[in-house]
């Protein structure tokens, strides 16, 4: 078996549902620490950081991964999902697990588990913290895959847990108010572990306040007290922060979104400060500014072309959303600004409806879809834009919707590609734009 060869199993022997959705998901954590204890409980041999949260988790965990790292620790990092290799999910001082471990990791341990049927998350998770454990790192940040209460990252006991924030987003197996997500987002709170809540809502803090005192930990609201002051944009890939601690605060992820990010960022480092992590400044500021450059992060407000410029980002729900609309808003209002194009592609399992209703009515449509069997025909994702007053041309796929903007668009348009992490990925694994981590 090879590399290739070992991925595939893992598409094709377990459900996978970056693919195919609400039948990949298993609930409940019997597999995981059925499997975990098979392979000797890796997770116990490291410190760990936990983030969920409907959106932000990508960006939090890979800085304060970067953060950690510059801080001379050995870093682990697992987050979800990849965009154009398995390999990116699990990562070590920002390098990709290699090839050969998954192979090695499949072949040493199929036996075992195909007669559990277990998820393809399942086993992800149980090859990341085999990875960290064998590469002897000194912390990790896990990412949930989905929710928090029943996601089989949940049977670390971390040393510090992370809900960026509560939005609408997989309805169907968190419930479909704010409250019950929340309730299933803090099933990561454990005894005598500090949660950090990035961002709030009167009715979600009481979910997050109740759950906390019911296990005996305590729970800090980072909106409490910001750090953030004020922010300027450099270009459209850079911002820099005014905070009282960190004066010109340069971070390498932009997006309206990202200032929420950084103040949570900043609180979970004052907690972990207080649990006697010696994480310096110089760590701070080189963190912040080379996250992408670190830890290969990539589809945060990206800026993978100029002339014009074209942006991606994996927002993909309406709470996330919500601040790309915003922000192209203004970048298209802004004196000498050209035409604002947005091609974008939606999976067939999202609040489309929603989203549509807060894209920008200035803007020339490109409706697409991914190459992936949740996305929504591009078709029937123009019929519904069209009841939300949101005009344009259907392409088959992303290459063709992207190529058809660029060729149409004057030096100063602006190019915004998204909807979906799906059509980042295929708009990454375009030649012309893939740009390397």
């Amino acid at each position: 078996m090879n590399y290739q060869e070992a991925v595939e199993y893992l598409y094709t022997q377990t459900p996978l549902f970056q693919n195919v959705g609400q039948e990949a998901y298993k609930e409940g954590l019997y597999n995981t620490v059925t499997i975990d204890r098979h392979l000797g409980c890796p997770h116990k041999l490291f410190k760990t950081i936990h983030v969920a949260g409907t959106n932000g988790k990508g960006s939090v965990s890979h800085t304060l991964a970067a953060i950690l790292q510059a801080s001379g620790l050995k870093t682990g990092l697992y987050t979800s999902p990849h965009l154009t290799d398995f390999r990116e999910r699990i990562r070590v001082n920002g390098k990709p697990v290699s090839p050969d471990y998954v192979v090695k990791f499949i072949e040493n341990n199929r036996d075992f588990l195909e007669p559990l049927h277990p998820s393809f998350f399942e086993v992800t998770t149980a090859m990341a913290f085999s990875w960290f454990a064998e590469q002897e790192v000194d912390v990790a940040v896990i990412e949930t895959g989905l929710g928090g209460r029943l996601d089989c990252t949940n049977i670390i006991t971390p040393v510090l847990s992370i809900i960026t924030n509560i939005g609408y987003d997989h309805m169907k197996f968190l419930g479909d108010t704010l409250q019950q997500i929340a309730f299933e987002k803090a099933g990561i709170m454990k005894k005598n572990v500090p949660v950090i809540i990035g961002e709030h809502t009167d009715e979600t803090r009481k979910v997050f306040e109740r759950r906390a005192e019911e296990i005996g930990t305590k729970v800090l609201f980072a909106q409490d007290n910001c750090k953030i002051i004020s922010h300027k944009y450099i270009n459209p890939s850079k911002v820099v922060y005014e905070t009282d601690a960190l004066p010109a605060l340069e971070s390498g992820l932009a997006g309206l979104c990202q200032e929420n990010n950084a103040n949570t960022i900043l609180t979970a480092i004052d907690e972990l400060k207080r649990k006697r992590f010696s994480i310096p400044e110089t760590a701070i500021r080189k963190g912040f500014k080379d996250v992408c450059r670190m830890t290969g992060l990539r589809g945060r407000w990206q800026l993978v072309s100029k002339k014009p410029d074209i942006i991606c980002d994996t927002g993909h729900n309406s709470h996330g959303l919500k601040y790309i609309a915003k922000h192209l808003e203004e970048l298209s209002a802004k004196p000498g600004a050209g035409q604002l194009r947005i091609v974008i592609g939606m999976v067939n399992d999202k609040d489309v409806a929603d989203v549509l209703a807060l894209m920008p009515r200035n803007a020339r449509y490109y409706f697409t879809q991914a190459s992936v069997k949740r996305a929504l025909e591009a078709g029937t994702l123009r019929d519904m834009a069209r009841q939300a007053g949101l005009t344009g041309m259907v392409y088959g796929t992303v290459a063709q919707a992207v190529s058809t903007a660029q060729r149409e668009a004057a030096p100063n348009d602006l190019i915004f590609v998204g909807g979906s992490t799906f059509v980042v990925a295929d708009l990454l694994t375009m030649p012309e734009f893939f740009i390397h981590g």
